[in-house]
Formats: C-alpha cells, sequence, structure tokens
C-alpha cells in the first residue's frame, strides 16, 4: 500500500572514476558498474523516502546522492547474505536525520509540507475524485507530520515501501517489538485522522 502514489523525480547518481571503493583505494569498473545497479534498482525509493521524511526536494535529492555516496564506500564490506533494501534505508535514514540536526544548527527549519506530494499524487479524471483524493492525501501529510520522526520513519518503510517488520528493524538499528508498537501507534493517529475526515458532512467542492 502506498501512501503517496507519485512519481519521484530522481536526481542523477554522480560517480566518478574516484569514487572511493570499499577498500579504500579508486573504485574501478566493478564497483562502479554494482553501484550504477544499486542505484537503478533502489534509488527512486530511497528518493522517496527520505523526500517524504524531509519534506523537501531539493534536500531529497542531496540525501539521495549522500546516501549512495556513503554505500559506495561500504559496498566491498557488505555481507552477501544481508539485504540490501533494509541497509540502504538504514543509510538514508541517517543521512536525513543528519542533514536535519545541520538545518538546526545553522538556524534554518525544515517543515515538512504534503502540498508537492499531492500535486503529484493528484492525476487528472473527474474533479471530485480528484478533490477527494487531494484532500485525503492532505489530511494524511498532516497526520504524517504529527508523528515524531522515528515513527513517520517506522510506518513510511511499512506502508509505503511493503518492508516487513524484521527489515524496518535492521534500517532502524532496533527491536521487533519496538518496531510493530511504532508502527501501530502510528497507524491509530492515521485511522484517528482519516475517521475525522470520512465523518465531515460534505466533503465535495463547492
Amino acid at each position: 500500500m502506498a501512501i503517496f502514489a507519485r512519481p519521484s523525480l530522481l536526481p542523477q547518481l554522480a560517480c566518478s572514476a574516484d569514487a572511493p571503493s570499499g577498500t579504500g583505494a579508486r573504485a574501478t569498473d566493478a564497483d562502479r558498474t554494482h553501484l550504477a545497479a544499486l542505484y537503478a534498482e533502489h534509488g527512486a525509493r530511497i528518493h522517496r523516502f527520505v523526500r517524504d521524511l524531509l519534506g523537501d526536494a531539493t534536500l531529497a535529492g542531496d540525501a539521495t546522492q549522500e546516501t549512495f555516496i556513503r554505500a559506495s564506500k561500504k559496498l566491498a564490506l557488505l555481507d552477501p547474505t544481508m539485504k540490501v533494501a533494509p541497509w540502504l534505508f538504514g543509510i538514508a535514514r541517517n543521512v536525513s536525520l543528519e542533514l536535519r540536526k545541520a538545518r538546526l544548527r545553522a538556524g534554518r527549519y525544515i517543515v515538512a509540507s504534503s502540498e508537492e506530494h499531492i500535486a503529484d499524487a493528484a492525476a487528472p479524471g473527474c474533479l471530485e475524485r480528484e478533490y477527494l483524493g487531494r484532500e485525503a492525501l492532505r489530511i494524511v501529510g498532516a497526520a504524517l507530520a504529527e508523528l515524531s520522526e522515528e515513527r513517520r520513519a517506522m510506518l513510511l518503510l511499512r506502508l509505503d515501501h511493503g518492508q516487513s517488520y524484521e527489515d524496518i528493524a535492521l534500517s532502524m538499528g532496533c527491536s521487533l517489538a519496538r518496531v510493530k508498537i511504532e508502527i501501530f501507534r502510528a497507524r491509530e493517529v492515521l485511522r484517528e485522522a482519516m475517521t475525522k475526515y470520512e465523518g465531515t458532512p460534505d466533503r465535495r467542492p463547492r
């Protein structure tokens, strides 16, 4: 189930010949090919994830680049038996946290907004259906913004990216029990928000 079913404007991967490999030497053609393949497979999801966490498309592009730069440095050390997606989501979440902290130190604040997501998600068609879709997304976006960063990240990984509870625990670096509790509580917040929305007497445009 996708919370925001919309395209993601994925930035081009910066992958230079001097990009460091996992061994600390210059990246080989095999390193760059592997990284490019990872980006092609996971880049869009990582970009969407950090965009939802940061609420800023420009910052999301920077965060996506930094995520894969860091991944490129650790590729050679990655356990072949480890799932790649949870590993990348974990890096992406750490990058987004660092960006938030850097902005706070600089006295600049990231204000989460669902307007961009709503514009992306609203498909043309019946005006009433489009309006209701936008309004529902606005309600969901506002509810997500009220969640803590950790709880929001867990919920996005579960609902928008289809990650298992076990994989989310790997990404977040916490226990499986904590993941289940936090996602349950996040779902309750969303459910309450949608119940209020669905209970509105007239949701049609005037």
